[in-house]
């Protein structure tokens, strides 16, 4: 519909031109106009305003952290980097293979160092180490979402499960702890 009434136009513009002395009539605007209220400020300003409203109750209902205070959420955090990164650099020692095949030794390093760098970041606060724990459990929810639905019976759909809930929730969680992590810190509060 929308098509053919842009159709129309174009052809009366065609047609107008083509008439000899006939001035052209302006062309309707191709941008949207968006509705405007009684004050005058467009539908989606408000609902901007309405949304900076909401975001600065939000951070001003954040507390900082208190010196040495550490989230529950990223001490889990932390905690499951380091058992992740143990079990797989022991499941490499034991000589665990994968589709009859040994893992590559850079592979099952860089993997094991990713997760000590997390879990040491996790316990000093710092703000890329739960970011990047983050990521990596958005990964996972994600990965084993896709193997969900390719699944072919009720166990590999109970291990995806028992994947992406832990991990959902987790990352939930994360995320208000990363706002008070990168939180301002108050004047005098010095430099952690």
């Amino acid at each position: 519909m929308a098509q053919r009434s842009s159709r129309k136009r174009r052809k009366q513009r065609q047609r107008t031109a083509r008439t000899p002395g006939a001035e052209p009539t302006p062309a309707p605007s191709d941008k949207l106009i968006a509705p405007k209220g009684e004050d005058g400020e467009t539908t989606a300003a408000r609902g901007y305003a309405r949304g900076r409203v909401k975001d600065d109750a939000a951070r001003a209902s954040l507390k900082p952290l208190a010196p040495g205070e550490r989230p529950l959420a990223v001490t889990i955090a932390g905690l499951t980097a380091l058992v992740l990164g143990l079990l797989n650099f022991g499941a490499y020692l034991a000589g665990q293979t994968i589709s009859g095949e040994r893992p590559s030794p850079i592979g099952v390093g860089l993997f094991t160092l990713v997760m000590f760098a997390a879990t040491y970041g996790c316990f000093k606060m710092r703000y890329w180490a739960v970011l990047g724990v983050q990521a990596i459990l958005g990964l996972l929810i994600v990965l084993f979402s896709v193997l969900v639905i390719g699944a072919s019976n009720v166990v590999t759909v109970l291990i995806c499960l028992a994947v992406i809930i832990p991990s959902g929730a987790l990352f939930w969680f994360l995320v208000k702890a990363m706002a008070r992590i990168q939180m301002p810190e108050r004047p005098g509060s010095g430099s952690r």
